[in-house]
């Protein structure tokens, strides 16, 4: 039985790995997640490890660049310029944008492209508005969705904080429909130190990892896996299959 469970609030999708993201109004849910959601990553040339990425943990900068598309570029989903926190504009694989990034991290770098997205875990990513909220509250802040970086963000007919745990097993439906866009809800969203970071300005803010440490085993949010692709929009109702032998409470 599908229970409905709230609306989207919003919606985002980032381009390049830790840089600026951009919120939409509509987006296509694909198998790999949101189409063009971190298809592009800079990764570290020096680095031989599983994980060569240049993310926003090791250069808080990073989300201080703003992808973009030009008229005239490449079709699709892919930015063609990034805007650096100075107001250049660099093509999104020329020379001058990874001397700059690498100048900044003090080592070099070489943008990347890969078909399926560069994800650190799942590859759509959900939040209840009221998690970031409380969150924030405890740390002493405004709430901003930006901070956790989230594809989906929920506003819940319920206000309760860290819900989303409650998904764990279930399958999350965006509008009524045996055709409607569908994540099974796998993991836990276990933070790092992104979350400190000021969206605006990449001023550090240690209080907040501590909030969701402190208050939630340092999870906030889940990762989802997309059973059925298609549309997604704001304002778009949520429905929640729970998970067997539980019951999501009203």
């Amino acid at each position: 039985m599908l229970i409905r469970i709230g609306h989207v609030e919003a919606i985002f999708r980032y381009p390049v790995k830790s840089m600026g993201g951009e919120g939409l109004e509509v987006a296509n849910l694909g198998w790999h997640g949101l189409d063009g959601d971190r298809r592009l990553a800079f990764r570290r040339m020096d680095d031989r490890s599983e994980f060569p990425w240049l993310t926003a943990s090791k250069l808080p900068d990073l989300l201080l660049f703003a992808p973009l598309r030009r008229e005239g570029g490449t079709a699709g989903d892919i930015p063609t310029h990034i805007r650096t926190p100075d107001g250049q504009e660099m093509p999104v694989f020329g020379d001058d944008l990874a001397a700059e990034v690498g100048r900044r991290h003090g080592a070099p770098v070489q943008m990347m492209q890969l078909k399926h997205g560069i994800f650190d875990e799942g590859s759509i990513s959900v939040i209840a508005f009221d998690t970031v909220r409380e969150i924030a509250r405890l740390a002493g802040h405004s709430p901003d969705m930006r901070r956790f970086r989230p594809n989906i963000v929920v506003r819940s007919l319920r206000s309760a904080p860290f819900q989303e745990d409650e998904w764990l097993g279930g399958v999350l439906s965006f509008s009524e429909g045996d055709d409607a866009p569908a994540i099974a809800v796998t993991m836990r969203d276990v933070r790092c130190s992104m979350v400190n970071f000021d969206p605006d300005s990449a001023s550090p803010a240690p209080e907040i990892l501590k909030a969701v440490v402190r208050t939630n085993q340092n999870n906030a949010g889940v990762y989802g896996a997309v059973t059925r692709t298609g549309r997604l929009a704001v304002g778009q109702t949520i429905f929640l299959r729970a998970p067997t032998g539980k019951k999501e409470r009203g």
